[in-house]
Formats: C-alpha cells, sequence, structure tokens
C-alpha cells in the first residue's frame, strides 16, 4: 500500500497550486514539528513564538543578530478546518504557573508573519520581504500510525501482540492476552467479539502510554484519542494471532478485523498524511534521547526502531521550479535532542552523536535525496543553571534546577520549591557504547525540573525566557528564506 495513490497526488497538485497562488504576494514555508510523545513539541513551538514575538535573545538567527527582522507577529489561524495552536495558554502555564504545557492532543496550526529587510541591495530597493511562517502540530501518537500505511494486517497484529508479551505488566495486558487466548481468527464473524477485544486493546494501549517507562505510545494513536470517531467500526478491531504467513480469511473474525485495519489506513492515516504531512517545505525531529539513554540499551534500541520506522514516511528531496508549483518535498530536516539543559554543555556534542547514531539511516536517505539536514542538542525553554559541585576531592560539573514536585533523586523525593545541584553523570565519547551499557547502571540521572522563573526587569517587563540553542535551529530551517 503505497503513501499516496493517483488521486491522492491530483489532490496534492491542486492544493499545491491553489496555495502557490496565494503566495504570489507573501511566500509561505510551512514548518512541520515532529517528534515521539513527551520529546517537547508544545514547549518548542511555544518558546519559538515567544522568542520570535517579543524580541527574544536570538544571536546566531541571523535575520534578528543583524537587526533584519524588522518584526514578527501572530495572525489568523490559515485553515479554517484547523483547531489553532493555544499559544497563549502555553505561555500562561510556561511563565505564570512554572509548569509544563499539556501535551498535543490534535493537530493544530499557528501562523506568525515576519516582515525582514533583505539581505541584498536589489532585495532593499525593492521594498520590504514579508514571510508567513505556519507552523504545523501533531500528537506523536499519529505520527506513529504513519508506519502502519505500508504494514498489513498479518504482519502489524504479530509485532502489537508480541510488544504486549514482552511487556504484560500491566493487568490490562494481561487481561488482554488472555482474552487473545479463547479467541479464534478463524471462528464466525461476531460484532460482540471485536468490540470486546478492541476496548481491551485500548486498555491495554491506555495502560502502556501511562507506563512512565514508554518512550511513546504505540499505534494505532486514534485508539486514545479518538474524538469524533469514537464507537466507530475503523476503531473496532484488535490485533489476533494469525498462522504463519496466513493471512485472515473472509467472512471470519479475523476478517472483519482485517477490514477495519485497512479502513483505519485508508480513511483515517492516509488522509492525515494527505491533507498535512504531505504539505510540509520543512521539519524539525524533536527525539527525547535522554529519556531513553535513562533507561537503558533497551529503550535506547527501541527509541532507533521506533525513529526508524516513522522516519520512513517522510518525503525529503528538493523539487524544480515547475515541480514546487504541483508538489511538495521537506528540503530541510533538523533532528533536535531536546532537554539539553539537564546536561553540562561538555556533554552536549556528545548527545548531537548519540543523536546521529541514531538516527543515521534517516540522515543518508534525507541526505541522498537531496535535503539539507543537521543535527542539534537543543533545549527550547533552559530550566537548568550550570554550576560545580565537589564530591570528595574531585570537582564534577553540575547543573542548578527545581525538580517537579514527586521527583525523587538519590532517594529524596522533592516539593516543586526546592533547588538541588546534580551531577548528572557523564555521557559516552563513543556512540555505540549506549547500546552496551548495563541496564539501570545509575551512571545517568535526568529527573524532570521546573520551567524557570522568569524575574522583571527594573521597568516591570518580564526577561525571555532561556534557551540552548533554539537561535540556531531558527536560522538553519528558516533563515535562508529570509534572506
Amino acid at each position: 500500500m503505497s503513501l499516496r495513490s493517483l488521486g491522492d497526488d491530483a489532490r496534492v497538485a491542486l492544493a499545491t497550486l491553489a496555495d502557490r497562488a496565494i503566495e504570489i504576494g507573501t511566500p509561505t514555508v510551512r514548518l512541520g514539528v515532529t517528534g515521539l510523545s513527551r520529546a517537547g513539541k508544545t514547549v518548542f513551538i511555544t518558546a519559538l513564538v515567544h522568542a520570535l514575538t517579543r524580541g527574544g535573545r536570538l544571536p546566531l538567527f541571523e535575520p534578528a543578530a543583524s537587526g533584519r527582522l524588522a518584526r514578527a507577529r501572530l495572525q489568523p489561524q490559515p485553515d479554517d478546518t484547523v483547531p489553532r495552536f493555544e499559544y497563549e495558554a502555553h505561555v500562561a502555564d510556561l511563565v505564570g504557573a512554572r509548569i509544563w504545557p499539556q501535551s498535543t492532543r490534535r493537530v493544530a496550526e499557528l501562523r506568525v508573519t515576519l516582515d525582514y529587510e533583505s539581505a541584498t541591495f536589489l532585495g532593499r530597493t525593492l521594498g520590504r520581504g514579508r514571510l508567513h511562517l505556519d507552523i504545523v502540530d501533531y500528537p506523536g501518537e499519529w505520527l506513529l500510525d504513519l508506519a502502519l500505511i505500508d504494514r498489513s494486517y498479518a504482519a502489524w497484529s504479530a509485532e502489537a501482540i508480541g510488544r504486549a508479551r514482552a511487556h504484560p505488566q500491566a493487568a490490562e495486558t494481561q487481561r488482554f492476552l488472555y482474552a487473545l487466548g479463547g479467541a479464534d481468527a478463524a471462528g464466525p464473524e461476531d460484532e460482540a467479539a471485536a468490540a470486546g477485544l478492541a476496548a481491551l486493546f485500548t486498555a491495554h494501549l491506555s495502560a502502556r502510554r501511562a507506563d512512565p517507562e514508554a518512550l511513546a505510545a504505540e499505534p494505532p494513536g486514534r485508539f486514545l484519542m479518538p474524538g469524533d470517531l469514537a464507537g466507530s467500526p475503523a476503531l473496532t478491531f484488535a490485533p489476533l494471532p494469525l498462522p504463519e504467513g496466513g493471512a485472515p480469511v473472509r467472512a471470519t473474525l479475523g476478517g472483519l478485523m482485517e477490514r477495519r485495519y485497512e479502513a483505519y489506513r485508508t480513511q483515517i492515516v492516509k488522509p492525515f498524511f494527505r491533507d498535512h504531512f504531505a504539505r510540509l517545505d520543512r521539519q524539525i525531529v524533536l527525539v527525547d534521547a535522554l529519556a531513553a539513554l535513562d533507561r537503558g540499551p533497551a529503550a535506547t534500541a527501541e527509541l532507533e526502531r521506533t525513529l526508524a520506522d516513522v522516519l520512513a514516511a517522510f518525503r525529503p528531496g528538493r523539487l524544480s521550479f515547475l515541480g514546487r508549483l504541483v508538489d511538495r518535498r521537506i528540503d530541510r530536516i533538523l533532528f533536535a535532542a531536546t532537554k539539553a539543559d539537564h546536561l553540562h554543555h561538555r556533554d552536549h556534542d556528545r548527545l548531537e552523536a548519540i543523536l546521529r547514531r541514531l538516527v543515521g539511516r534517516a540522515i543518508e536517505r534525507a541526505s541522498f535525496a537531496g535535503a539539507e539536514v543537521d543535527v542539534l542538542a537543543i533545549a527550547a525553554v533552559r530550566a537548568t543553571r550550570e554550576a560545580t559541585v565537589r564530591r570528595g576531592g574531585e570537582r564534577l560539573p553540575a547543573i542548578l534546577g527545581t525538580p517537579i514536585a514527586g521527583e525523587s533523586v538519590d532517594g529524596t523525593t522533592y516539593d516543586g520549591a526546592t533547588e538541588i545541584a546534580l551531577f548528572p553523570g557523564d555521557l559516552p565519547d563513543d556512540p555505540e557504547a549506549v547500546f552496551g551499557r548495563p541496564e539501570g547502571d545509575g551512571t545517568l540521572r535526568f529527573p524532570r525540573f521546573r520551567p524557570p522563573k522568569l524575574e522583571a526587569d527594573p521597568d516591570g517587563i518580564r526577561l525571555h525566557l532561556p534557551h540552548i540553542r533554539l537561535d540556531r535551529a531558527l536560522q538553519f530551517l528558516i533563515g535562508d528564506r529570509l534572506a
């Protein structure tokens, strides 16, 4: 099953032509913000927009550093059928309440319009330039669904059941596996049996998602965020044990499940790809590599496999002038390891090397297709400061921050108001070493910290949100479009 049929290609061509016609007056860059759950998509978008519209410190974002960026302002939502990203509420969470915003639950967009002076003499004589930056945010769970497009029901069933058996700790998972033991894929179609298995499977997915040790939710993502699809047949299926190499037969329980799985792929996943994912120009992929490193080599290997699945759906490359009129390609991709503020700066290069190793295959594919690719360690909002602590007679690089209420470090549980100094450990020089560390060796510690407290200057104006390399990310993603 290909990502796009001829009908999909025709729709994308017509939509792209319409977009290009509108862009004659003001060009638009559609930036996709992608990542697995808890990677920091909402925080990244909020911090990026806050820095642009509030004149944040962006010394490595050339248009701002040189003074060519005249202003940036929010504009009305560009797509009338897509919810607006709740920027103001997220800023209130970060700055006022000092809590991290809620994770993405649906597709959302936000338009920022940038007025700038051209970097060239000819451009300046033609007047001030203007660029629409349309930021597209969507749940990590839906990103994982893209991997289903090329998977048969039989292949997906084997993988889903294998994952459940590998993590049977939750009671919901045990009930689902017990029910599978009595299910007969070759038996007659049974709506009640299908609904019962689907409910147990959904409960298992929910339990896995709630597990703090889980790196991301498992597909299908819409099972946990059904919206107006709740109760529809397209969400009433579950994996079934099938004979090796076999496929379900029509008019059986297995055939019913397979038909609904196909409906999910064609009626839910493919339209999401066509209407949102395939319309992107630039892409940032946020990766919480530290969470995987904290949990050991098995989690790190799982992250590598998951990223390979979802990144295979990308459409990187460059198009000719005529090609751009009827199609889109992602011509710049930034892979960003988030939460760099949980490490001392001397480990940032190592974190970038580890991320480059994790997404190595995707980088090769994108570069071969003609896309520009970069890797960065970032913190869209820096929650810590750096310091030095003594342990015995040794001076160690440390970070200072306020752990979130309930976080535990070395057996101490914190109240959300106490600042601590922490030596998080050293990342290995060799990225391959992260796949061979003993499970739970305790050499790395990455507790969650509260957002920073922003003091007001003498004029009563709050200072800007601190960050690590947000300016470099902006320069790579849109700097060339403001030249």
